[in-house]
């Protein structure tokens, strides 16, 4: 069965909005780290609103340099948990139909890679919730940025997780990865 690997860039102060605060951290330690990630998953998946961010960005990045990870970014099959949104124009994007939860479990089902996820909203904890979840990757970043935490909309589930692995990063940034408890 194939991993549901969480991604997230986070601040000191718990937030995750508009990670271009990460941007001075993301050195080339950083990009070795988020290279073993994206090589090791042929797939992503997203609720809308991180859909439509790496939609507008992604395509406008130069494939050629192997420095921007768009190559991987605007080939990767790229499935869209939404109520909304109904013909995606990303490159190989699909909306996933029916129950998040049904969808994401037969995804799993599947062969192939890893499918990966930035951010931590609705979506993942939706698939949190359900159990779905393999590991996530906290990506600590040495900054206060102001403005909606992590935790506000998150307050309805509990669910413990193990750490599995630390890396601290020469920009101060603190990789934290954790499996659920008791898998």
């Amino acid at each position: 069965m194939r991993k549901l690997i969480c991604s997230t860039y986070i601040t000191l102060d718990g937030v995750i909005e508009d990670p271009s605060w990460s941007m001075p951290y993301f050195d080339e330690e950083a990009g070795a780290l988020a290279g073993e990630l994206t090589a090791a998953a042929d797939a992503l998946l997203m609720g809308r609103r991180t859909y439509e961010g790496f939609a507008a960005s992604w395509p406008e990045r130069d494939e050629n340099d192997p420095d921007t990870g768009a190559a991987y970014f605007n080939s990767v099959k790229k499935y869209v948990a939404s109520t909304t949104l109904t013909d995606p124009a990303w490159n190989n994007s699909e909306v996933l139909q029916g129950d998040l939860v049904e969808a994401v479990t037969e995804l799993k089902s599947r062969e192939g890679g890893n499918i990966l996820m930035y951010g931590y909203g609705e979506v993942t904890h939706a698939l949190v919730k359900a159990g779905l979840v393999d590991e996530v990757l906290f990506w600590i970043n040495p900054v206060f940025a102001g403005g909606p935490s992590i935790s506000g909309p998150l307050g309805d589930v509990r669910t413990s997780f193990e750490l599995a692995d630390t890396k601290v990063m020469k920009s101060g940034v603190i990789v934290a990865t954790y499996t659920p408890a008791g898998r």
